[in-house]
C-alpha cells in the first residue's frame, strides 16, 4: 500500500491510521505574552525596591531606597511603552491589508457625494 500524507491523517504501509496533532503553541505564546506584561511590571518594581533596599543598607543613606523604587517604576513604565509600541506597529501593518481598508473606502464614497448641492 502507498503511504498517504495529509494534514490530519497519515496512513502507513500496514493500513494503520494515526492522526497528527496540529501545533497548539501559538495561543499559549500569545497568552504568555499578555501575561508577561503584568508580570514584568511587578518584577521591575520589586527589583527597584530590592536595589533601593541594598543601596540604603550599604550606604546608610535613607533616600537611596526611594531612588530604587523610582527606578523600578520607570522600568515598569518603559515595559508598558515597549508593549504599546509593538501592538501599535502590528495594528499599522494590519490596517494596510486590503480586507481591512474599509475606512479608506468610506472616505472615498463620502468625497463622491454632493450633499444636496446642485451642479450647474
Amino acid at each position: 500500500m502507498a503511504e498517504k500524507v495529509n494534514d490530519e491523517t497519515v496512513e502507513s504501509a500496514m493500513g494503520h491510521t494515526k492522526e497528527e496533532k496540529k501545533p497548539r503553541i501559538k495561543p499559549i505564546i500569545e497568552a504568555a505574552d499578555s501575561l508577561s506584561l503584568g508580570i514584568s511590571m511587578v518584577v521591575a518594581v520589586l527589583m527597584g525596591i530590592g536595589i533601593g533596599y541594598l543601596l540604603r543598607r550599604w550606604t546608610d543613606i535613607g533616600w537611596l531606597f526611594w531612588v530604587g523604587v523610582f527606578i523600578g517604576i520607570a522600568a515598569a513604565i518603559m515595559n508598558i511603552y515597549k508593549a504599546y509600541s509593538k501592538q501599535y506597529k502590528e495594528y499599522e501593518e494590519l490596517a494596510k491589508e486590503p480586507r481591512y481598508a474599509i475606512k479608506k473606502q468610506l472616505e472615498d464614497e463620502d468625497d463622491e457625494e454632493d450633499y444636496g448641492e446642485k451642479k450647474q
